[in-house]
């Protein structure tokens, strides 16, 4: 069913949907199973929910959202009301430069959503939640199954990426699984300054000592044996870095500090005008390049339509790219997407007659009338972070 179509009786069918939820013969349809490509190469699986079950998940969201955000902790970013991926950067940027960080722990959960433990969320759930009628709803949705090329299958763990509910969930078992847990062993096991930013699966710690960090990479991943869950050995490096990274690694003889990556950035040991540190953060290239292959192909397809009408797609484009990675000290990678995606039009464009190649001089007016050129959005991190925060810890 469609949006359309339930909305042209919709007071009347929300009437019987509540009604069925409260005497309790509301059924959870399955989830259907497609596939999103990953920049490894690998297919992403989503579960895409029936209208009434999105409805009903995002209602039960508001409702617990209430609950846990009195519970979750400052350093828990992802999909909170009130918070964004930028303001997990901005405090990662801030802890990195204010406190003694000398190595990072940049670690990667292999599938999460696909190993998520059912049994220990319902029990993470039944923590918090006495209303039984709740957690009878969550447990219909984890155990609706999935439906894929048209056969149904039982889902004994995860939870289905995608759904309305789902970010909440994952929020509420790592915050037992992780957060509380990390918590806790940097008030009693670190011997010096530990930092954690954590947005869904995506974390970063960071240490003063590298003992501290050996230790809690090793009981991090005992942590995790135990609810099911696992670190990609792939992903997972302890490095280097931080405000002393660069001049240590210089009198040891040793190549400049290595780089991680975080919600679409590389972050980088850099230096100011000054000569002091900066932590720069540019457009993570693994994300350039997924980008600028859509964007190709999409141009590809869209090359026999008015150049007034490619050209307002684009530019919409570009706005929805500078919006998120119009950070400061960015500009360089921002013009470079830029240049590419006027790159990737000209050879639409040159396809489309046999009148020969567009020429540069008429590219580059069309370039000017239709490409806005790049501007930093966001402010410095420690404007915005102290900002918002009145200059407390980004941990508490």
């Amino acid at each position: 069913m469609t949006w359309q179509e339930y909305g042209q009786d919709l007071e009347a069918n929300l009437r019987d949907l509540h009604a069925r939820v409260h005497r309790g013969a509301y059924r959870a349809m399955p989830t259907r199973r497609a596939y999103i490509p990953k920049p490894d190469g690998r297919q992403r699986p989503l579960g895409v929910a029936a209208l009434e079950d999105k409805i009903l998940q995002r209602a039960v969201v508001e409702v617990l959202n209430a609950v846990y955000e009195c519970d979750f902790l400052g350093f828990s970013y992802g999909f909170r009301p009130g918070r964004s991926p930028h303001d997990a950067l901005d405090a990662l940027s801030v802890a990195i430069c204010r406190r003694r960080v000398n190595f990072v722990l940049d670690a990667d959960i292999r599938d999460f959503f696909t190993r998520l433990d059912q049994g220990w969320l319902e029990k993470f759930l039944e923590h918090r939640i006495a209303d039984r009628r709740v957690l009878r709803l969550i447990q219909k949705w984890l155990r609706a199954g999935v439906i894929e090329d048209g056969e149904w299958s039982e889902t004994k763990e995860g939870a289905a990426q995608g759904a309305s509910a789902s970010p909440l969930l994952a929020n509420v078992y790592l915050h037992y699984v992780f957060d509380l847990w990390a918590e806790q062993w940097r008030r009693r096991h670190a011997h010096g300054e530990m930092i954690l930013v954590r947005f869904a699966d995506d974390y970063v710690v960071g240490f003063e000592h590298r003992g501290d960090a050996e230790r809690f990479l090793a009981e991090l991943r005992e942590r995790f044996a135990k609810f099911g869950l696992e670190l990609a050995a792939e992903k997972t490096r302890l490095i280097e870095f931080g405000r002393f990274a660069a001049p240590d690694r210089a009198s040891r003889g040793e190549r400049k500090p290595e780089t991680f990556e975080f919600l679409g950035f590389t972050h980088v040991c850099a230096k100011n005008r000054y000569g002091r540190f900066k932590l720069k953060r540019a457009t993570s290239k693994k994300k350039m390049r997924v980008k600028l292959k859509s964007v190709k192909a999409e141009m590809m397809r869209r090359r026999d339509l008015p150049i007034p009408e490619q050209g307002r797609w684009l530019s919409s484009v570009l706005v929805g790219h500078y919006r998120y990675y119009a950070v400061p000290d960015n500009s360089e990678a921002l013009h470079g997407f830029r240049r590419r995606v006027a790159r990737h039009w000209r050879r639409a464009l040159s396809r489309r007659s046999q009148k020969g190649q567009m020429t540069w001089q008429r590219m580059r007016a069309l370039e000017a009338r239709w490409l806005p050129q790049p501007r930093i959005l966001h402010p410095w991190p420690a404007v915005r972070f102290d900002a918002n925060t009145r200059r407390r810890s980004p941990v508490r």
